[in-house]
Protein backbone atom coordinates (compact mmCIF):
# COMPACT_ATOMS: atom_id res chain seq x y z
CA UNK A 1 0.00 0.00 0.00
CA UNK A 2 1.07 3.64 -0.49
CA UNK A 3 0.57 6.70 1.69
CA UNK A 4 2.30 10.09 1.66
CA UNK A 5 4.41 8.76 -1.21
CA UNK A 6 5.55 5.86 0.96
CA UNK A 7 4.63 2.33 0.04
CA UNK A 8 4.30 -0.32 2.76
CA UNK A 9 4.11 -4.07 2.95
CA UNK A 10 2.10 -5.56 5.82
CA UNK A 11 2.56 -9.04 7.28
CA UNK A 12 0.37 -10.59 9.97
CA UNK A 13 1.45 -13.43 12.29
CA UNK A 14 -1.05 -15.56 14.17
CA UNK A 15 1.35 -17.14 16.69
CA UNK A 16 0.66 -20.69 15.54
CA UNK A 17 3.71 -22.87 14.99
CA UNK A 18 5.05 -26.36 15.51
CA UNK A 19 5.97 -27.60 18.99
CA UNK A 20 9.41 -26.47 20.15
CA UNK A 21 9.58 -23.51 17.76
CA UNK A 22 9.39 -19.85 18.78
CA UNK A 23 5.88 -18.44 18.82
CA UNK A 24 5.46 -15.07 17.14
CA UNK A 25 2.34 -12.99 16.64
CA UNK A 26 1.56 -9.44 15.68
CA UNK A 27 1.31 -7.10 12.71
CA UNK A 28 4.50 -5.91 11.02
CA UNK A 29 5.08 -3.16 8.47
CA UNK A 30 8.01 -2.42 6.19
CA UNK A 31 8.45 0.51 3.83
CA UNK A 32 9.26 -0.51 0.28
CA UNK A 33 12.98 -0.04 -0.25
CA UNK A 34 13.73 -0.56 3.43
CA UNK A 35 15.04 -3.77 4.96
CA UNK A 36 13.56 -3.56 8.45
CA UNK A 37 10.22 -4.83 9.73
CA UNK A 38 8.58 -2.76 12.47
CA UNK A 39 5.68 -3.67 14.73
CA UNK A 40 2.51 -1.75 13.87
CA UNK A 41 0.27 -2.77 16.76
CA UNK A 42 -0.64 0.49 18.51
CA UNK A 43 -4.29 0.06 19.48
CA UNK A 44 -4.50 -3.64 18.62
CA UNK A 45 -5.19 -6.30 21.30
CA UNK A 46 -2.30 -7.60 23.37
CA UNK A 47 -0.33 -10.22 21.43
CA UNK A 48 -2.59 -9.80 18.41
CA UNK A 49 -3.11 -12.84 16.20
CA UNK A 50 -3.44 -11.48 12.66
CA UNK A 51 -4.97 -13.86 10.14
CA UNK A 52 -6.38 -11.38 7.62
CA UNK A 53 -5.38 -7.99 6.18
CA UNK A 54 -7.32 -5.91 3.66
CA UNK A 55 -6.24 -2.56 2.21
CA UNK A 56 -8.84 -0.16 0.85
CA UNK A 57 -8.59 -0.31 -2.96
CA UNK A 58 -8.99 3.47 -3.38
CA UNK A 59 -7.61 4.88 -0.13
CA UNK A 60 -4.49 2.82 0.71
CA UNK A 61 -4.00 4.57 4.05
CA UNK A 62 -7.10 2.68 5.27
CA UNK A 63 -6.22 -0.85 6.35
CA UNK A 64 -8.34 -3.51 8.05
CA UNK A 65 -6.83 -6.32 10.14
CA UNK A 66 -8.57 -9.42 11.46
CA UNK A 67 -7.63 -10.30 15.04
CA UNK A 68 -8.67 -12.75 17.75
CA UNK A 69 -11.03 -10.01 19.02
CA UNK A 70 -12.66 -9.04 15.75
CA UNK A 71 -11.66 -6.61 12.99
CA UNK A 72 -9.61 -3.44 13.55
CA UNK A 73 -9.14 -0.46 11.24
CA UNK A 74 -6.31 2.00 10.68
CA UNK A 75 -6.76 5.26 8.77
CA UNK A 76 -3.07 6.20 8.84
CA UNK A 77 -1.35 3.22 7.26
CA UNK A 78 -0.98 1.26 10.48
CA UNK A 79 0.25 3.96 12.84
CA UNK A 80 -2.87 3.61 14.99
CA UNK A 81 -5.68 1.07 15.14
CA UNK A 82 -9.24 1.09 16.48
CA UNK A 83 -11.72 -1.73 16.84
CA UNK A 84 -14.56 -1.78 14.36
CA UNK A 85 -18.03 -1.56 15.89
CA UNK A 86 -19.48 -4.96 15.06
CA UNK A 87 -21.66 -7.36 17.04
CA UNK A 88 -19.48 -10.38 16.33
CA UNK A 89 -19.62 -12.28 19.65
CA UNK A 90 -15.88 -11.68 20.14
CA UNK A 91 -14.82 -14.46 17.77
CA UNK A 92 -11.61 -14.42 15.72
CA UNK A 93 -11.63 -13.02 12.18
CA UNK A 94 -10.08 -15.34 9.61
CA UNK A 95 -10.78 -13.51 6.34
CA UNK A 96 -11.43 -10.01 4.98
CA UNK A 97 -12.21 -8.94 1.42
CA UNK A 98 -13.45 -5.84 -0.39
CA UNK A 99 -15.98 -6.06 -3.19
CA UNK A 100 -13.81 -5.45 -6.29
CA UNK A 101 -16.62 -3.45 -7.93
CA UNK A 102 -17.69 -1.39 -4.91
CA UNK A 103 -15.08 -0.33 -2.37
CA UNK A 104 -17.77 0.56 0.17
CA UNK A 105 -18.66 -3.13 0.53
CA UNK A 106 -16.47 -5.25 2.82
CA UNK A 107 -16.89 -8.83 4.07
CA UNK A 108 -15.45 -10.47 7.19
CA UNK A 109 -15.33 -14.24 7.78
CA UNK A 110 -15.33 -15.77 11.26
CA UNK A 111 -15.36 -19.08 13.06
CA UNK A 112 -18.62 -21.03 13.20
CA UNK A 113 -19.16 -20.13 9.54
CA UNK A 114 -20.24 -16.57 10.35
CA UNK A 115 -19.92 -13.85 7.70
CA UNK A 116 -20.55 -10.14 8.20
CA UNK A 117 -20.98 -7.47 5.53
CA UNK A 118 -20.52 -3.70 5.64
CA UNK A 119 -22.05 -1.50 2.94
CA UNK A 120 -20.43 1.75 4.10
CA UNK A 121 -16.72 1.04 4.27
CA UNK A 122 -16.73 -0.63 7.68
CA UNK A 123 -18.82 1.83 9.69
CA UNK A 124 -21.79 -0.50 10.15
CA UNK A 125 -22.04 -4.26 9.80
CA UNK A 126 -24.76 -6.85 9.35
CA UNK A 127 -24.46 -10.58 9.89
CA UNK A 128 -25.40 -12.57 6.80
CA UNK A 129 -27.77 -15.55 7.08
CA UNK A 130 -25.25 -18.31 6.35
CA UNK A 131 -27.29 -21.48 6.73
CA UNK A 132 -25.72 -24.39 4.87
CA UNK A 133 -25.64 -28.16 5.25
CA UNK A 134 -22.09 -29.41 5.61
CA UNK A 135 -20.86 -32.69 4.07
CA UNK A 136 -21.54 -35.56 6.43
CA UNK A 137 -17.87 -36.44 6.92
CA UNK A 138 -17.15 -32.96 8.30
CA UNK A 139 -19.78 -33.20 11.06
CA UNK A 140 -19.08 -36.76 12.18
CA UNK A 141 -17.78 -37.49 15.70
CA UNK A 142 -14.23 -36.22 16.15
CA UNK A 143 -14.32 -33.75 13.25
CA UNK A 144 -13.32 -30.10 13.59
CA UNK A 145 -16.45 -28.17 14.69
CA UNK A 146 -15.03 -24.65 14.21
CA UNK A 147 -15.98 -24.27 10.52
CA UNK A 148 -13.73 -21.25 10.09
CA UNK A 149 -14.17 -19.08 7.00
CA UNK A 150 -10.52 -19.13 5.96
CA UNK A 151 -10.99 -17.09 2.79
CA UNK A 152 -13.67 -15.13 0.98
CA UNK A 153 -13.73 -14.23 -2.72
CA UNK A 154 -16.05 -12.00 -4.74
CA UNK A 155 -16.46 -12.45 -8.47
CA UNK A 156 -14.92 -9.31 -10.05
CA UNK A 157 -17.41 -9.58 -12.90
CA UNK A 158 -20.48 -10.08 -10.68
CA UNK A 159 -20.50 -8.76 -7.11
CA UNK A 160 -23.53 -10.84 -6.21
CA UNK A 161 -21.47 -14.02 -6.57
CA UNK A 162 -19.44 -14.75 -3.41
CA UNK A 163 -17.44 -17.82 -2.38
CA UNK A 164 -16.15 -18.93 1.01
CA UNK A 165 -13.49 -21.53 1.83
CA UNK A 166 -14.53 -23.33 5.02
CA UNK A 167 -11.96 -25.25 7.08
CA UNK A 168 -13.21 -28.85 7.19
CA UNK A 169 -16.45 -27.78 5.58
CA UNK A 170 -16.06 -27.24 1.83
CA UNK A 171 -16.72 -24.31 -0.48
CA UNK A 172 -19.90 -22.31 0.04
CA UNK A 173 -21.42 -19.94 -2.50
CA UNK A 174 -23.96 -17.14 -2.64
CA UNK A 175 -25.45 -15.81 -5.87
CA UNK A 176 -27.34 -12.90 -4.31
CA UNK A 177 -24.77 -10.91 -2.36
CA UNK A 178 -24.80 -13.13 0.72
CA UNK A 179 -28.53 -13.40 1.41
CA UNK A 180 -28.65 -17.12 0.61
CA UNK A 181 -25.85 -19.70 0.61
CA UNK A 182 -25.28 -23.26 -0.53
CA UNK A 183 -22.47 -25.75 0.00
CA UNK A 184 -20.81 -26.86 -3.24
CA UNK A 185 -18.82 -29.76 -1.74
CA UNK A 186 -21.25 -32.57 -1.01
CA UNK A 187 -20.32 -36.12 -1.97
CA UNK A 188 -18.86 -39.36 -0.58
CA UNK A 189 -15.44 -39.24 1.10
CA UNK A 190 -12.99 -41.49 2.89
CA UNK A 191 -11.93 -38.56 5.09
CA UNK A 192 -12.34 -34.81 5.23
CA UNK A 193 -9.19 -33.86 3.28
CA UNK A 194 -11.10 -33.12 0.09
CA UNK A 195 -13.42 -30.67 1.85
CA UNK A 196 -10.83 -29.13 4.20
CA UNK A 197 -10.73 -25.87 2.25
CA UNK A 198 -7.98 -23.33 2.88
CA UNK A 199 -8.40 -20.99 -0.06
CA UNK A 200 -10.72 -19.88 -2.84
CA UNK A 201 -10.08 -17.44 -5.68
CA UNK A 202 -12.25 -16.12 -8.51
CA UNK A 203 -9.82 -15.60 -11.38
CA UNK A 204 -9.47 -12.13 -12.87
CA UNK A 205 -7.21 -13.33 -15.67
CA UNK A 206 -9.45 -16.26 -16.60
CA UNK A 207 -13.10 -15.12 -16.47
CA UNK A 208 -15.60 -17.73 -15.35
CA UNK A 209 -13.08 -19.76 -13.31
CA UNK A 210 -12.89 -20.44 -9.57
CA UNK A 211 -9.83 -21.98 -7.89
CA UNK A 212 -10.20 -23.84 -4.58
CA UNK A 213 -7.36 -25.15 -2.41
CA UNK A 214 -7.84 -28.02 0.03
CA UNK A 215 -5.75 -30.63 1.82
CA UNK A 216 -6.04 -33.15 -1.01
CA UNK A 217 -6.31 -31.07 -4.16
CA UNK A 218 -6.25 -27.80 -6.00
CA UNK A 219 -9.40 -27.72 -8.10
CA UNK A 220 -10.86 -25.45 -10.72
CA UNK A 221 -14.51 -24.96 -11.65
CA UNK A 222 -16.61 -22.46 -13.64
CA UNK A 223 -18.28 -19.63 -11.79
CA UNK A 224 -21.98 -19.20 -11.47
CA UNK A 225 -23.58 -22.57 -12.30
CA UNK A 226 -27.33 -22.67 -11.91
CA UNK A 227 -28.49 -22.66 -8.26
CA UNK A 228 -28.59 -26.20 -6.93
CA UNK A 229 -25.81 -27.40 -9.23
CA UNK A 230 -23.22 -29.01 -6.97
CA UNK A 231 -20.04 -30.42 -8.48
CA UNK A 232 -18.84 -32.98 -5.95
CA UNK A 233 -15.55 -34.75 -5.41
CA UNK A 234 -16.22 -38.49 -5.23
CA UNK A 235 -14.95 -41.10 -2.84
CA UNK A 236 -11.17 -41.26 -2.66
CA UNK A 237 -9.29 -44.55 -2.94
CA UNK A 238 -5.94 -45.21 -1.32
CA UNK A 239 -3.06 -46.47 -3.48
CA UNK A 240 0.41 -47.70 -2.61
CA UNK A 241 1.95 -44.60 -4.16
CA UNK A 242 -0.03 -42.08 -2.17
CA UNK A 243 0.05 -40.91 1.42
CA UNK A 244 -2.88 -40.51 3.77
CA UNK A 245 -3.06 -36.79 2.91
CA UNK A 246 -2.42 -37.11 -0.83
CA UNK A 247 -4.70 -39.80 -2.10
CA UNK A 248 -5.61 -40.74 -5.64
CA UNK A 249 -9.07 -39.41 -6.39
CA UNK A 250 -11.28 -40.89 -9.07
CA UNK A 251 -11.99 -38.37 -11.77
CA UNK A 252 -15.50 -36.99 -11.23
CA UNK A 253 -17.92 -36.83 -14.13
CA UNK A 254 -17.45 -33.48 -15.85
CA UNK A 255 -14.03 -32.80 -14.31
CA UNK A 256 -10.61 -33.03 -15.91
CA UNK A 257 -7.14 -32.98 -14.43
CA UNK A 258 -5.79 -29.46 -14.02
CA UNK A 259 -2.53 -28.56 -15.72
CA UNK A 260 0.60 -28.80 -13.64
CA UNK A 261 2.18 -25.68 -12.19
CA UNK A 262 4.81 -25.62 -14.95
CA UNK A 263 2.08 -25.42 -17.56
CA UNK A 264 0.07 -22.70 -15.84
CA UNK A 265 0.66 -19.04 -16.47
CA UNK A 266 2.93 -16.88 -14.35
CA UNK A 267 -0.07 -14.85 -13.30
CA UNK A 268 -1.44 -17.81 -11.33
CA UNK A 269 1.74 -18.22 -9.29
CA UNK A 270 0.09 -17.01 -6.08
CA UNK A 271 -2.56 -19.70 -6.29
CA UNK A 272 0.06 -22.35 -7.13
CA UNK A 273 2.35 -21.37 -4.28
CA UNK A 274 -0.46 -21.55 -1.73
CA UNK A 275 -1.70 -24.94 -2.90
CA UNK A 276 -0.73 -28.02 -0.88
CA UNK A 277 0.41 -31.23 -2.55
CA UNK A 278 -2.38 -33.33 -3.93
CA UNK A 279 -4.47 -34.27 -6.93
CA UNK A 280 -5.99 -31.47 -9.00
CA UNK A 281 -9.06 -31.75 -11.20
CA UNK A 282 -10.89 -29.28 -13.41
CA UNK A 283 -14.62 -29.02 -13.78
CA UNK A 284 -15.70 -27.63 -17.16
Amino acid sequence: MTTNRTSYVFVGLAGETAPGRPTKSGLYRMAVGDDTWALATRGLPDAPTIRAIATHPEHPEIVFAGTQNGPYRSTDAGEHWERVDIADHGLPVWSLVFDPRDSKVLYAGYENCEIFRSDDGGEHWDQLPVTVRFPEVTVSPGSNPAKRVLELAVNPANSSEIYGAIEVGGVIRSLDGGEHWENMSHGQYVNDDTVDMHGVLVARWRPGTVFAICSAARTRAPTGPAPGSRPSIPKARRTAATSARSQAIRRPSGWRRARTSRATSARSSAARTAAPAGIAWTWA
